[in-house]
């Protein structure tokens, strides 16, 4: 009998690992506040390993504020707090034990206007933060930096003008270059707020298609309005409505057939 309940314990064991595995990222009624006012409300999602997942809603539902909070840089802001758990692997970034810092390097960010730093050239934009890190081989930073722009897209359009500004850049390509400077330094999450609303149709698509390609190295979560770029690129989507999730599904299900009325009607366009 003991023998049996070993294995039985085992495989239970084994399980729960499986499952774990299946999921990069955990939240458990994650409530965020800015001052007084309460942005997120109990909100307990799974995000899928290795899978892209959209986060939709009208405008200040609270969708920028969620993906702030599983990279802890929503505490950043003064006034704002935090309270429910953010597993990534299992483990709760908001411990005290755990050091935010390296939090971010691990969750990496890109914002909806593009950011570079305007007084460096493009090599130092994407080598900035293994810079910080303490990274200082040329020969070394160059493979990295030549790594990370190829996985932007990228190198092709700039191997030539590596020591010309970032600003110089366009729009779409200024924004591959921030993703390529959040992908230097070896994340396991990207978060997208909003990356192609400053972006011209072509350039977005672009975007697009490079989130769908990096999806089999890094788990991906985008904030976006655009409902038919949600449909394209992402395989899974949560929609928030007055800081609350209504409803968090398979993208395809979610819309062709949302279980609640209140997304089926944001979908259509009857309000957002």
């Amino acid at each position: 009998m003991i023998g049996k309940k070993s294995v039985s314990v085992e495989k239970e064991i084994g399980e729960i690992d499986r499952i774990r595995s299946l999921y990069k990222i955990e939240t458990e009624n994650l409530n965020a506040w800015f001052g007084n006012k309460h942005v997120l409300k109990d909100i307990s999602l799974k995000i899928r390993a290795n899978a892209v997942t959209a986060v939709i809603g009208p405008s200040g539902c609270g969708k920028s504020t969620f993906i702030r909070c599983l990279n802890r840089m929503h505490e950043l802001v003064p006034s704002a707090r935090v309270e429910g758990k953010v597993l990534l692997d299992g483990v709760n970034i908001y411990s005290r034990e755990i050091d935010p810092v390296l939090v971010r390097r691990r969750i990496g960010m890109v914002f909806q206007k593009p950011n570079p730093f305007p007084m460096m050239s493009i090599f130092d934009n994407v080598a900035a933060g293994l810079k910080l890190n303490g990274v200082r081989d040329r020969k070394r930073l160059y493979e990295i930096v030549k790594r990370s722009l190829e996985q932007a897209w990228l190198w092709d359009e700039v191997k030539n003008d590596l020591d010309k500004s970032g600003a110089s850049l366009s729009g779409g390509q200024q924004q591959r270059l921030c993703i390529a400077r959040a992908l230097a330094v070896e994340p396991e999450v990207l978060l997208l707020d909003e990356p192609t609303s400053a972006l011209d149709p072509i350039a977005a698509s672009k975007i697009e298609q490079l989130i769908v390609s990096l999806k089999k190295n890094y788990t991906i979560v985008i904030v976006t309005h655009n409902m038919q770029q949600a449909a394209r690129v992402s395989d899974y989507t949560a929609f928030l409505y007055l800081g609350k999730l209504i409803e968090y599904d398979e993208t395809s299900r979610i819309f062709s057939n949302p279980k609640e009325e209140l997304t089926e009607n944001y979908i259509a366009g009857r309000f957002g």
